[in-house]
Order: structure tokens, then C-alpha cells, then sequence
């Protein structure tokens, strides 16, 4: 008798106890990240009354089944199914993050690792990645000797912000090429200044210029060639406009005077036609060296300045006027040549040499017009054409966890990646609070490297978080099932007590 009371006594612990993980699993439908539990029950100790006994041939008896009374039942396990994903909830924060597989977030509170599924994470003052509990997100650093790989070493924090990557440096132009076709009929070729073009560069300091760059037919004694053409470099501007060759007015605010005017800048000129040699040198020749010079007189550049670069002779484009392609520049077959601009410390400059490719000209009959241009990189793949100094704009994190800078000179930059971790039974970490997580010795330990998302298949959104996977259809039913076992278990302590009532009844 007394039995079944302790029986009905554990079976409404039993289910108060799973109440108490749908009541929780319910209170944290709507958390980031959370993994709801689930309790399963056992049956307990039993009372043998009769053991059991086989057959016994002697005695022509039968064998007996052991006579047990159980003794209630108690929770056998409350695990949290971390390896059910929730729904994807949209946010377009690009530091929002939801994995897409098994692997879990790794976080540290400066005493120790954590792993979690919420990856709504922010950056704080010194720039460093963590999530709102104030855990920094873990990863791995920049190559050195590779900026465009991580090293899967040791995780360590993230640090997405600090004056090494709030900007790019700058870079010089290394590169361009020379598009355009050439109709030797084009009226324009035959005027003073014939076709005219520009070349964008930068320094090694990010400030750009711009060369002026003529072309026109090549002429000897006075006849002007139909498959030979001049180009000449008449001027560079700086980024306001103005010569590099020419000193402004000492007051630009005040009229030009013979006192306050445009004065040559000595010791700067142009070198244009170089060609590498067996050991990579560049040589100039002495044709395309072009000095300081005016358009017209000393007196009238004073006024206006107005530079001419004063060149022996241009560089020559020779086409074969069979087929219409370009042949090389000058006497060979070289299809570029170099362009520097020489100061007076070269040592200093910070103008480097420049390719100009012309592989791609034409010479082809359009109608009697031309086109002439030049765009910065090279032709294969744009390397060489130089940027200025970057301003970080933005952050942004790929599929594998990689998260780049977004600068304004149109850069991209590898900052750092995010690092995951696997365990071979997730089922087995310890929930803590604030949607973290523990290994446990059943769980498998961290190894303190983690690993790259993709080398299991899994990947990274985002934009996007990863909701609770608390399905609110099973809580629900759960709660019916689970008030239904605490009623039974409350009967059976009642009937019992009635039982208990009518045995001592018997006395009277």
C-alpha cells in the first residue's frame, strides 16, 4: 500500500520536472540561438517478491516468471537538441551571422571558451568582435606572408578595427594599356595636336596626376606617313589641374604680373619610350626625353602657364597597312614601352616606371575617324593600376567566415576569419546561460583550434540570425501529455489514501 503512494509521489516529480523544461523551452521561443530541452523518463528499483524458476523435469513443473513490484519512475536524462536548427530570421545587419550545419560560434570571456549558435555579434570600442554578453568572437589572424590567407593556428580574438586596417596604403601605377583604332584618313591625325589622350596614374604616395598624350603622323620631309605615328607626352596636371613642371603665382588670388606669375620648376623632366634590357634594367633613349619648355615664349608662360614638353622626336606606332595590326614601337616588335617622370632627388621620387601597352591598336578604315585611349592596369588582369590611400567603409563576412574590409578607394581586404567547432556529440554540452555552451568530458573537449566552416559542408550567412528551435506545436502537446501523467499520479496518491482510510476503518 505504501508503494504505490511513493510511486505516485515520484511520477508527480517526475512530471513537474519535465514542466519546468517546457516552461522554459516556451519562456525562450523567441531567444537567438536557444536549443530546447527534452526530458525522458525511466522506471526505478524493483522489489522482487519471487525470483524466477526454469522447468524441472523431476517434478513435471513449469517454469516461473520473477514476481517484481516496481517503485516509481525518475528522469533519466534532460539534453538540449543542439543540433536542431531553429528558423532563419532576416535582419540585413552584415554582422549577423547564422552557421548552416553543425558547428557552433567560438566565444571567450577572457577566462574561458564558449560556443553558441547566436551569432548576433557587434564590434566595441577596441574594435574587437563579440557577441551581446559581452564574449569576444574567436578566430584566426592574417597570414604575414600570405594578406590573402588565415593561419589556422591557436583561435584568438578578432580585431576588426584598429589603425592597421582602418585603411589600405596607397600604390603606385605600374600598368596601362593603349586602346583605340587609327583611320589614316581622320582629318584630325593631320592637325597640329592630332589625336589626344591622357594617362591616369598615381604615385607612391596616392596623389594622381595626368599626362597629356599626343598623337599624329609620323612626317619626313615634309610627307606625312599613313602607317607610322608619333606619340608625344606635351604635359602632366596634377590632381588640380596644374602642371607638375610649372611653380603658380606666389598669390594665385592676385592678377598675373611680371612679379606675380607662373615660373618654371627646374630639375623636372620626362622620360618616355624606355624598354627593358636582358638583366631588366629600363633604358631610355634619348628621343623620348622630354625637358621643360613653352608653348610659345618665356614671357608668355609667365602669364599663362602653359607647359610644352620639348621631345626630339615621339614615339613611334608602326602598323602594317596590309592588315591594319600593329606591328611594335620604334625599329622592333615591342609592343610597350615605359614612361617615368624624373625629378631632382631620384632617390626620393615617388614616381615609378610605367608599362604602356599598345598590343591591342588598330589600324583599321572607320569612316574616316579615330579613337585613341588608355585605361590603368594591365590587359590580362588589371594588376598595376594603382589606388590611393583607403578609408575602411564597411565590414563584410563570406560563406567560409572571412571577414573583409571594404575601403573607399575600392579595395577589398582580409582582416581576420571566424573559427567554428565540431563536437563529436554536441547533445553532450553543458548549457550555461545566454545561449552558451561548455564541453564536457561526454561531449568531446575543444582542441583550441577549431576549424574552417566549409571543410564539412557548412557555411555561413549573413544578414541573417538563427531563431529558437522551440516548436511550439510539440510544447503544447507536451503540456497536455505532461498535465495528464501529474493528474494519474495524483489519483494514484488518493486512491491510495482511500485504501489506507478503509484498512484502518476496519477497526471500528
Amino acid at each position: 500500500m505504501m508503494r504505490s503512494l511513493y510511486s505516485g509521489v515520484s511520477g508527480l516529480k517526475v512530471h513537474q520536472t519535465k514542466m519546468d523544461v517546457i516552461g522554459h523551452n516556451i519562456s525562450n521561443v523567441n531567444t537567438i540561438g536557444f536549443k530546447s530541452g527534452q526530458v525522458n523518463f525511466s522506471d526505478i528499483l524493483y522489489q522482487t517478491t519471487a525470483n524466477a524458476s526454469g522447468p524441472n523435469a523431476q517434478s513435471n513443473t513449469a517454469g516461473t516468471n520473477a514476481r517484481q513490484i516496481g517503485l516509481g519512475a525518475s528522469v533519466a536524462s534532460i539534453t538540449n537538441t543542439v543540433t536542431v536548427s531553429g528558423g532563419t530570421q532576416r535582419t540585413d545587419n552584415a554582422l549577423d551571422l547564422m552557421i548552416e550545419g553543425d558547428q557552433l560560434f567560438i566565444v571567450n570571456n577572457g577566462v574561458q571558451n564558449y560556443f553558441t549558435k547566436a551569432g548576433a555579434f557587434t564590434v566595441d570600442a577596441a574594435g574587437v568582435l563579440c557577441n551581446n554578453s559581452g564574449c569576444k568572437v574567436m578566430g584566426w589572424q592574417v597570414d604575414p606572408n600570405d594578406p590573402t590567407k588565415c593561419v589556422q593556428d591557436t583561435v584568438s580574438e578578432l580585431r576588426v578595427r584598429s589603425p592597421e586596417t582602418n585603411f589600405v596604403e596607397p600604390e603606385a601605377t605600374t600598368d596601362v594599356y593603349f586602346s583605340g583604332n587609327i583611320d589614316y584618313k581622320d582629318t584630325q591625325l593631320q592637325s597640329e595636336t592630332g589625336k589626344t589622350s591622357t594617362i591616369s596614374f598615381y604615385d607612391s604616395l596616392g596623389q594622381s596626376y595626368m599626362a597629356i598624350v599626343e598623337l599624329r603622323p609620323q612626317e619626313v620631309s615634309g610627307v606625312k606617313s599613313e602607317d607610322t605615328y608619333q606619340v608625344y607626352i606635351s604635359d602632366v596636371l596634377d590632381s588640380t589641374g596644374n602642371s607638375i613642371f610649372a611653380n603658380p603665382p606666389a598669390d594665385p588670388s592676385k592678377p598675373i604680373t611680371d612679379t606675380n606669375c607662373y615660373t618654371e620648376k627646374q630639375g623636372w623632366s620626362v622620360e618616355f619610350g624606355g624598354v627593358k634590357d636582358n638583366t631588366g634594367k629600363i633604358n631610355y633613349p634619348a628621343a623620348g626625353q622630354g625637358t621643360f619648355g613653352t608653348k610659345n615664349s618665356p614671357d608668355e608662360f609667365k602669364k599663362d602657364g602653359k607647359v610644352d614638353l620639348k621631345m626630339d622626336t615621339g614615339i613611334s606606332l608602326k602598323f602594317d597597312k596590309a592588315t591594319g595590326k600593329f606591328i611594335g614601337v620604334g625599329d622592333g616588335n615591342e609592343k610597350s614601352v615605359y614612361f617615368n617622370i624624373k625629378t631632382n632627388d631620384d632617390n626620393t621620387s615617388p614616381f615609378k616606371d610605367i608599362k604602356c601597352d599598345f598590343s591591342t591598336m588598330t589600324m583599321y578604315a572607320s569612316s574616316g575617324s579615330s579613337s585613341f585611349s588608355c585605361q590603368r592596369g594591365n590587359l590580362e588582369n588589371g594588376a598595376g593600376a594603382g589606388k590611393p590611400k583607403g578609408s575602411m567603409t564597411g565590414i563584410a563576412v563570406d560563406t567560409s567566415g572571412r571577414i573583409y574590409g571594404s575601403y573607399d578607394n575600392g579595395d577589398k581586404k582580409l582582416l581576420c576569419q571566424i573559427a567554428v567547432a565540431r563536437f563529436a556529440n554536441p547533445a553532450g554540452l553543458e548549457a550555461v546561460g545566454n545561449s552558451l555552451f561548455i564541453d564536457t568530458m561526454n561531449s568531446e573537449k575543444f582542441d583550441g583550434r577549431g576549424e574552417d566552416i566549409s571543410a564539412h559542408g557548412g557555411k555561413m550567412t549573413a544578414g541573417v540570425l538563427e531563431m529558437s528551435n522551440v516548436d511550439l506545436s510539440t510544447e503544447f502537446t507536451s503540456i497536455i501529455t505532461t498535465q495528464r501523467g501529474f493528474q494519474a499520479n495524483s489519483r494514484v496518491i488518493t486512491t491510495s489514501d482511500t485504501m489506507l482510510e478503509e484498512l484502518i476503518n476496519l477497526k471500528r
